[in-house]
């Protein structure tokens, strides 16, 4: 098995490709009677390799990939990618919330929150989960959602894969499948500009729009400012904010067309293929684009070590903000920006990396909200774990304790404890 991010140095003693639950179950089982430490493998990839622990072995879900539509709901195995799932919901003349890689998988981004482009207009991918099959750790198969256990149900939707092995998806689609979508690229040199103007005009953004920053190489290793905005309403209405974005300085490109939604998942494979890179990253979550926090971001970008250092800036606003933070598991519903470090290497030492995206991380620290992202967060990032679900961490723990008190689950970090707890 080669997995996404090469600086994964852990090896499992056996790897099991599962195509039915009762499969799955048997190998939940035999690790439990062996002792063997658990993980699963989805369809997509992780930074953090949690796909793998030394010594252990791993539920390879993807064979299990197969995704159906019936009426607005898709139902997506748990090896299903983002973009499997969007190419059966584009092709049913729907779509499904998302995030931006096509090549993530559906399950794992649902279950831990998911932000993406129709986060306004629609929310979290985990606000549009409606059910799930998981396999819990005795190897039983239940059916979780609002009816039938409803704790369960809660806890998966931005608890992440801590509870069992969730073999298929039942998410609630979007009634069109294109949308207003693409880039507008500036040099590098009007970061602080364009940040700005970010700043200025995100407060006032409508949901039907998502705009996602970054600043990310080009094949020539130029790095540029990117600006990605999705526009799901209007189309006259939308051109409009994108001719908003283009004024924000002088633009190298823009090319932001109506186009399917399978379109944008695909195009942002490149920056993130399995090509044998060594991936770090670190998150944070910011309450606004203030001058200090843009100055602090201008002069990490002008400090990386290398074209691979970048940043993404994500907008949690909208639809997602509206949700009572005690609704699901996911309990940070504050607007706000989700700021992703992101760096990589192949060959070269990664400490000046890692070190790049651990000062920007240090640096951010007093100017950010508690908490962060559940899933980009590291096992050692304990006091943003801490308060990654706000008021939900006692239910979350009790859920935890019900459904796996062994442990033998660990998707994502959660309070209080590590992996094999």
């Amino acid at each position: 098995m080669r997995l996404w991010n090469s600086s994964i140095t852990a090896r499992p003693a056996e790897i099991v490709r599962c195509g039915t639950n009762e499969q799955v179950s048997r190998v939940v089982q035999r690790a439990r009677a062996e002792g063997r430490p658990l993980s699963v493998l989805g369809g997509g990839h992780d930074w953090a390799g949690r796909a793998v622990r030394e010594g252990g072995l791993v539920v390879d879900l993807s064979p299990m990939n197969r995704v159906a539509v019936s009426g607005d709901v898709a139902l997506a195995g748990g090896g299903a990618t983002s973009l499997d799932v969007m190419e059966a919901a584009v092709t049913a003349g729907q779509s499904v919330v998302t995030g931006t890689v096509g090549s993530v998988g559906m399950a794992g981004l649902a279950l831990g929150g998911g932000y993406g482009p129709q986060l306004g207009s629609a929310g979290l991918a985990c606000d549009l989960i409606v059910g799930a099959e998981v396999v819990l750790a005795d190897g039983t198969v239940v059916q979780a959602d609002a009816e039938r256990e409803p704790d369960l149900f809660w806890a998966l939707r931005g608890g992440g894969g801590n509870f069992g092995v969730v073999t298929e998806l039942r998410l609630r689609l979007r009634p069109f499948s294109a949308a207003l979508a693409g880039a507008v690229l500036f040099s590098l040199d009007q970061a602080e500009d364009v940040l700005g103007a970010w700043a200025e005009m995100a407060p006032t953004v409508p949901e039907e729009l998502a705009v996602q920053l970054g600043v990310a190489a080009l094949p020539d290793g130029t790095r540029v400012m990117a600006v990605m905005p999705t526009w799901v309403g209007e189309a006259a209405v939308g051109e409009a904010w994108v001719g908003r974005i283009e004024g924000w300085g002088k633009p190298m490109v823009s090319q932001v067309t109506r186009a399917p939604l399978t379109e944008p998942l695909r195009a942002n494979e490149q920056m993130f293929a399995a090509d044998g890179r060594g991936w770090f990253l670190r998150q944070r979550n910011l309450p606004a684009l203030t001058p200090e926090i843009i100055a602090v971001l201008v002069e990490a970008l002008a400090a990386a070590p290398s074209e691979h250092e970048g940043i993404s800036l994500h907008h949690f606003h909208g639809r997602a903000s509206r949700v009572a933070p005690e609704a699901t598991a996911f309990g940070e519903r504050r607007p706000h920006l989700m700021l992703e470090a992101i760096t990589a290497w192949r060959g070269d030492d990664p400490q000046p990396h890692r070190q790049w995206a651990g000062d920007l991380h240090a640096a951010l620290a007093p100017l950010a909200l508690p908490g962060g992202y559940p899933n980009l967060l590291a096992a050692s990032d304990t006091e943003q774990i801490a308060a990654a679900w706000g008021p939900n961490v006692t239910r979350l723990q009790q859920v935890k304790q019900a459904y796996d008190p062994d442990g033998r689950f660990t998707g994502i970090p959660l309070p209080g404890r590590t992996p094999g707890d």
